[in-house]
């Protein structure tokens, strides 16, 4: 796409949350009107309107740390392969390397083939994961948590200070955080399906009984991101009844900021970071 060709690239507002909902429930996307408001509200979104629709965004939500995530990335079926994700995507690593962020994102093996070139490095292999009919059996007893627990592990685990964030998520109706021997997950809604993550835990034992016992409890299909190379949750969870869907690829464009202590058995999304 020639320069003088390239549509105008707006800044969107939180009144721009529905018609963002719309693209990414086109894209069978999980996310919720409030999930919208969050990147409306805290981040930078960047969008692309052919007439009054709006058919393409990008997000930048600003972290601790110098450091940035892109998310949202979303094209209408109707406006593909017009280079209208990279101008987006482009748009946002403008506004990054303005205020000296490195940026993150989490890309499906399409996105990355477009990122990839643009400069960002793979980092984290994911992948997502379904439980379509959750068993109602026993399992052990879970605790309740508190969001500053969970923003702890958080940041010692990720090396961000995702504050803001998690405890918008955690403040959410039908959000819950649990834990058990140690482990610890945010539990919250989603378009159509409950998501599971962040999950922190010693083991992958641990992990997987957490994610048993929240499963046992909850009616809804749920979601989980879980990280590639924790092998053994990964086939737990597909012995388990999971099923992949599909896989993510955590990429990062300028130097490293942050490092963790340890590494998280689930994140919060490919969507969020």
């Amino acid at each position: 796409m020639d320069a003088t060709d390239a549509p105008p690239i707006l800044k969107l507002g939180v009144a721009d949350a529905i018609a963002g909902l719309a693209l990414s429930t086109e894209a069978h996307w999980n996310q919720t009107e409030e999930d919208w408001r969050i990147f409306l509200r805290d981040g930078i979104v960047f969008g692309i309107r052919d007439g009054m629709r709006l058919v393409a965004t990008a997000a930048l939500l600003p972290y601790s740390g110098n450091n940035a995530w892109i998310s949202m990335v979303l094209v209408s079926a109707t406006h593909r392969r017009r280079g209208l994700a990279t101008c987006l995507v482009d748009a946002c690593l403008q506004t990054a390397r303005k205020n000296g962020l490195t940026s993150w994102l989490d890309a499906t093996p399409d996105g990355a083939a477009v990122y990839g070139p643009l400069g960002f490095t793979p980092t984290l292999q994911l992948r997502r994961l379904k439980l379509v009919k959750p068993t109602q059996a026993s399992a052990p007893s879970l605790s309740a948590s508190t969001p500053e627990a969970l923003c702890v592990r958080d940041r010692r685990v990720t090396g961000f200070d995702r504050t803001a964030l998690l405890t918008a998520f955690a403040q959410r109706s039908g959000s819950r955080i649990v834990a058990a021997n140690g482990c610890i997950a945010l539990v919250r809604d989603g378009r159509t399906a409950r998501h599971i993550g962040p999950l922190f835990a010693d083991n992958a034992a641990d992990a997987l009984a957490l994610v048993h016992a929240i499963a046992s409890s909850e009616p809804r299909p749920l979601l989980i991101d879980a990280v590639a190379s924790q092998a053994a949750f990964l086939e737990g969870l597909t012995a388990s009844g999971w099923t992949i869907e599909r896989p993510f690829q955590r990429m990062r464009f300028g130097p490293a900021t942050s490092a963790g202590d340890e590494m998280p058995f689930a994140v919060a999304g490919p969507e969020f970071g």
